[in-house]
């Protein structure tokens, strides 16, 4: 069974501005690493944030873990996102605060408010942290201020926050595009082991089509707003790619 469906899914900024997605459907299997491709202003990022309503949709459907959610009230909303982990292109970082306690806050919707502020975690919320920590190489970072690591690390913490959720989906928007090549690379290598060890599903907005066909099982592709392609990645081939790509502006 499908982790997520969507259907016929559009969107647009305002009642009369132009739509974004023009009638988007597709799903992602438990086992999934799925990317979004296609030029600049297709969509990829709406798409991404309509799923857990960062964007409100204007039409269409969106099934998670069997749940209908675009028209859950802002309580349910809020209990469906602790269920949806997201990494981001700027990090989203708390820069002045700690690296544990920037990983701590992926407990935020478990936890509350208050208690975060008085950093009243349970043992186990630690413990958890430092581990995860551990696994994407910041164990020595720990006690450090987000704003003193490098890109790479950063989106590192980025990483083990939303792991740190326990999520049952990952979204990821654009997670290399502040990165190198080198840098990159790891950073997806990273996302999926970690996915895959967690036993998450993701859905990878991605500007780099080289990393989503190399880490990636299954793609869509979008083209002004509408979908172009959608299928397993070894259907992918350069005539299919050129199609997507035919609007971009160099």
């Amino acid at each position: 069974m499908a982790i997520l469906e969507v259907q016929d899914l559009k969107a647009r900024y305002s009642s009369s501005g132009p739509e974004i997605l023009k009638g988007i459907s597709f799903s992602v299997e438990p086992n999934d690493f799925f990317a979004i491709i296609g030029p600049s202003g297709a969509g990829k990022s709406t798409l991404i944030r309509c799923i857990n309503r960062l964007v409100e949709p204007s039409g269409g459907q969106i099934f998670f873990d069997g749940t209908e959610i675009t028209q859950l009230n802002h309580r349910d909303l809020r209990a469906l996102r602790r269920n949806i982990g997201m990494i981001f292109q700027e990090f989203n970082l708390i820069d002045r605060m700690s690296v544990m306690d920037n990983v701590l806050a992926g407990r935020l919707g478990y936890t509350g408010t208050l208690r975060s502020i008085f950093k009243l975690f349970p043992k186990s919320d630690i413990q958890k942290a430092l581990a995860l920590l551990d696994r994407v190489g910041l164990i020595d970072h720990v006690d450090k201020r987000a704003d003193e690591l490098s890109g790479g690390q950063r989106q590192r913490v980025g990483i083990a926050r939303a792991i740190m959720q326990e999520p049952k989906l990952l979204l990821l928007d654009e997670p290399t595009s502040a990165l190198d090549p080198k840098i990159s690379r790891e950073v997806m290598t990273l996302i999926r082991d970690m996915a895959t060890e967690f036993k998450v599903p993701c859905l990878c907005n991605i500007h780099d089509v080289q990393l989503a066909m190399e880490f990636c099982n299954k793609i869509i592709g979008l083209q002004d707003g509408e979908k172009m392609f959608d299928g397993p990645t070894e259907q992918m081939d350069q005539s299919k790619l050129d199609e997507i790509y035919a609007m971009e502006v160099l």
